[in-house]
């Protein structure tokens, strides 16, 4: 088995027992097995009492983000809107809400539990401008210029193709569409040693990105106006909270680890669609129209 259907599997037995856990108990306690790793520095405290209140308990007890994307990007009414690994479908019905019945969210995800998940906390909101797609970021099934924005909440850095996923983002966006996601990036070198046993905390099967490398693939995406802001910077002390009991010695990487890993939000623009004559960007020139009988 190669890597990139190493790391699929891996991620799919992870949220499945995740999903499998909330749905058979609805419990905190199951989210917070150790087995399942959920339970951690990077995925609590995310959402604020008014927006827990308008999605089912499970929904937020299924949420393994790193951020709140919807928190952080203005939705407006009528937009549709696409959530990349949607889990148990926290940031669609949000954002359903955010865009009205004028809109509309999709979810993206490969994990059947998880789809299950997703969908009966959609019956449980009541929020009817949601639909759930199975499918994988790195092959999403929605047509050329298509939503308004792509958010995703810590499931990119879980990827083994990210320059797939960020092509793909990019032919889905509408031309001025935004791409605004949640996820763990590197801040500077971190020795291949150490990283590989920080992955048990940031993600815990696949490897993020290293803040610059994460600009350069957006741009050779296509994407202009890239921006990270740090919404979390972690510490050694959430290391230890995390890894107690995995055999890491955190002491031993603490000078290597401290502040290098952060959650970040991650902000970028598809290209308006460009008519004059020259270089239009990548995937619009298929769909442009010439001015003036050109």
């Amino acid at each position: 088995m190669d890597n990139t259907m190493q790391v699929k599997e891996e991620v799919k037995l992870k949220y499945g027992s995740a999903a499998r856990a909330v749905a058979g108990s609805g419990s905190v306690a199951a989210c917070c097995d150790p087995a399942l790793r959920c339970c951690d520095p990077i995925s609590t405290n995310l959402y604020n009492s008014d927006e827990k209140g308008q999605i089912p308990e499970r929904a937020l007890l299924a949420s393994l983000g790193c951020g709140n994307p919807t928190a952080l990007i203005e939705l407006m009414q009528g937009e549709t809107v696409l959530d990349l690994g949607s889990g148990g479908g926290i940031d669609v019905l949000l954002s359903a809400r955010r865009v009205g019945p004028s809109g509309k969210a999709y979810g993206l995800d490969m994990t059947d539990d998880m789809l299950a998940l997703a969908r009966q906390n959609q019956r449980q909101a009541g929020v009817e401008n949601v639909e759930f797609l199975k499918g994988e970021i790195e092959s999403i099934p929605l047509a050329d210029n298509s939503v308004d924005v792509v958010i995703s909440n810590c499931v990119i850095n879980l990827s083994a193709d990210k320059d797939k996923v960020l092509r793909e983002a990019f032919r889905v966006l509408k031309p001025g569409g935004r791409f605004a996601v949640s996820d763990v990036v590197v801040r500077g070198a971190v020795p291949e040693q150490v990283r590989q046993s920080m992955l048990l905390w940031v993600g815990c099967v696949a490897g993020a990105l290293e803040e610059q490398d994460y600009r350069r693939q957006l741009e050779a995406a296509g994407f202009v106006a890239v921006d990270m802001e740090a919404t979390r910077i972690y510490d050694i002390e959430d290391a230890r909270q995390f890894l107690a009991g995995s055999g890491v010695d955190v002491d031993a990487i603490a000078e290597q680890t401290q502040g290098r890993f952060l959650s970040a939000f991650i902000r970028a623009t598809k290209p308006a669609l460009q008519l004059a004559e020259g270089c239009c960007p990548p995937g619009c020139c298929s769909t442009a129209k010439p001015q003036g009988g050109r």
